[in-house]
């Protein structure tokens, strides 16, 4: 390769990197980020602090669902790919992972061109997709329903909250709208295990 093929290649590659700003010397994580975006960003921190296993009841509205008031549930949440996703995994306590015997939904959270998204990989058979927004006090993230992948025919989650009352207590709270249009409404109290 010639001397002056080099440097135009070179400066094809240095191109791109001088059309963003740099971070300041003292923070080399800073990612630049457009003022509309931080009530977004500000909620998935708030959702990534949640990273860990915990345990506590659910409650329901729905009558023939008391059975399960009594029942501990299992919520784990980690943040992978790099930090860009929250993985949040419910499941009852002490029971073994097996998709034949039990459910275990599966939720992503993530930041898409300013919004804070979460899609529900539902027991039903369904995707739910909802964004969130962080309450003025920065301790509640709401997520509100979008869109729906996938068959309604058994219903889909609706809505979904996370409250953080502490380091070691957060809450949940879940609507699912059956196919008669009836809201069914769950509540978590949750205590970190892990």
């Amino acid at each position: 390769m010639t001397t002056a093929r080099f440097l135009v290649s070179m400066v094809w590659l240095l191109v791109p990197l001088a059309a963003f700003p740099q971070a300041s010397s003292h923070n080399h994580d800073a990612q630049p980020q457009p003022a509309a975006a931080e009530p977004a960003a500000q909620a998935f921190s708030l959702i990534k602090s949640l990273a860990g296993e915990w345990e506590g009841a659910v409650k329901t509205d729905m009558p023939i669902a008391a059975s399960m008031d009594a029942v501990p549930m299992h919520v784990t949440m980690r943040v992978t790919s790099r930090g860009n996703v929250v993985v949040h995994e419910f499941q009852q306590a002490n029971t073994p992972l097996d998709p034949d015997k039990y459910d275990h939904p599966v939720t992503m959270l993530y930041l898409d061109s300013g919004q804070l998204n979460l899609v529900h990989y539902c027991d039903a058979g369904n995707r739910p997709h909802m964004t969130g927004k962080i309450s003025p006090d920065g301790k509640r993230v709401e997520f509100d329903f979008a869109e729906l992948s996938g068959s309604g025919k058994y219903g889909h989650m609706h809505t979904a909250a996370f409250t953080v009352v502490d380091e070691n207590r957060h809450s949940e709270d879940w609507t699912f709208v059956l196919p008669s249009g009836k809201v069914v409404q769950a509540h978590f109290e949750l205590r970190r295990v892990k």
